[in-house]
């Protein structure tokens, strides 16, 4: 039987006043088991509730009438109401298994959990599902469902992952597919493994389900120092970057006719290693694949521009009644305005350091006076084939940035920061990296607007 603490009920919601206590353990909805969030949130769609605690080692029945979208108003110990999942393969390419020793426990935690993918966006294996959890999937439509995908070949991705049940992948998604619940796709690509023709053969069997699969990412491997043990993987050549270019802008085009995207993508780092421009927006689809580095230059590059033309277009009062000027366009109007002769300095990793041209060229056109330095910073925590700025640890900045004149701030982007806390991945936090420089940092955390006024001095 699951039991679920209940750690506050809201004021006035209708737990509350049914009688329900902080402190109670909730067994059962509607005389149903409640395996975990999912269960909770279907089950307590109902106007009518019968909700069954433990409270005292006695169980206690409450029928609890609520409107139709109306919460409990209960909060549990944990957000899933259940552990998480793990993951029990054994990838070679796994980033986790290519960390250092002594790094706080979370990082070294690999979730395998479908909720999570609904939830947090996470790319899910499915090796450690059943038939029940997949219908569980399709039960209560979770989607998008987020798959890492790697190979379509059962063998070869048996072989990747060292799992015997990895090549049951095919038949997850069909399922998925024919209930029409909506995927995407992630493979982490492995030099003499599962490029080339097995690549094709992936990319060609997955283009099947689209749309209902509505995109599919291919990412390179990334490659730490700390692999001794592990399997022996080689990094992509500019030629190799430029032939997974090829084959996916060719699957493009078919993609296209078929169903109106472009379905298969490329991160930038293929792009930018190719010495390729980055494609246009519309190629990107609504960006479905950014938080796998698709189209993350891109986006720079439009919300900058975006964002400068609004302040050139609020300043020469372009387009705009000045009577009846917004809030907002009267704050733009003061923006080009604001600390002359500003210094200001910020990092970025060596893959996106060629994007800092674009920027300053942009910048120039509202705020020439500004003196914008952009420090490519080297990654020797992780090694030199970690290029993303996200991976960027504060020892490194900091010992790469010592003595340099950084101006009136240092911009750092939100992406090198743990999520609910100023810290980098190897625990140094935001005030020591102040400190051990001797300059006031700005959290940075969207590429257009907050970007542009963190570049300017406006408070964000």
């Amino acid at each position: 039987m699951h039991e679920h603490r209940i750690v506050r009920v809201n004021e006035d919601s209708p737990a509350a006043l049914a009688g329900i206590r902080e402190g109670d353990r909730l067994i059962s909805l509607n005389g149903m088991p409640v395996e975990d969030v999912f269960d909770y949130h279907y089950i307590a769609e109902d106007t009518e509730v019968s909700l069954t605690v433990l409270r005292d080692d006695r169980e206690i029945t409450f029928p609890i009438e609520k409107g139709e979208d109306e919460d409990l108003g209960l909060v549990f110990a944990e957000s899933l109401m259940d552990d998480y999942k793990s993951c029990y393969n054994q990838c070679i390419f796994c980033f986790i298994d290519q960390n250092p020793k002594g790094m706080r426990d979370t990082i070294y935690f690999k979730d395998d959990d479908s909720r999570l993918s609904f939830l947090q966006g996470n790319y899910i294996t499915m090796t450690n599902m059943k038939e029940a959890d997949i219908d569980r999937i399709i039960k209560y439509k979770l989607a998008p469902i987020n798959i890492s995908v790697h190979t379509t070949n059962p063998e070869l991705r048996k072989s990747m992952l060292h799992n015997r049940f990895a090549g049951e992948i095919l038949s997850h998604i069909r399922k998925l597919y024919e209930a029409e619940i909506p995927m995407n796709g992630q493979i982490v690509l492995c030099k003499g493994v599962n490029d080339g023709e097995e690549l094709y053969r992936t990319i060609r069997d997955l283009i099947e389900f689209a749309p209902v699969m509505e995109s599919l990412s291919v990412v390179p491997v990334g490659l730490t120092r700390y692999r001794d043990g592990l399997c022996q993987l080689n990094p992509f050549t500019k030629e190799d970057a430029e032939e997974v270019i090829e084959m996916i802008e060719g699957f493009q085009q078919e993609a296209y006719q078929k169903c109106g995207t472009h379905f298969v993508h490329a991160s930038d780092e293929w792009y930018i290693q190719a010495g390729r421009e980055v494609p246009t927006e519309d190629n990107y689809d609504g960006y479905l694949q950014i938080e796998n580095g698709v189209g993350m230059v891109r986006l720079l590059f439009e919300e900058f521009r975006m964002a400068v033309d609004d302040v050139e277009a609020a300043a020469s009062g372009r387009g705009i009644r000045r009577l009846r000027m917004s809030k907002e366009e009267r704050k733009l109007t003061q923006l080009i305005k604001k600390n002359p002769n500003r210094r200001v300095s910020t990092i970025t990793g060596l893959l996106a350091y060629q994007s800092s041209d674009f920027i300053k060229q942009e910048l120039k056109r509202i705020r020439p006076d500004i003196d914008f330095q952009v420090f490519p910073i080297r990654n020797d925590f992780f090694g030199p084939q970690i290029t993303v700025t996200g991976l960027l640890t504060g020892q490194d900045i900091a010992s790469q940035l010592k003595g340099k004149d950084l101006g009136d701030a240092l911009l750092i982007p939100q992406s090198c920061l743990k999520a609910d806390e100023d810290i980098f991945l190897d625990d140094m936090s935001l005030t020591e990296l102040e400190n051990a420089l001797q300059v006031k940092t700005v959290i940075v955390k969207s590429y257009g607007m907050d970007y542009l006024k963190a570049i300017i001095g406006v408070e964000t």
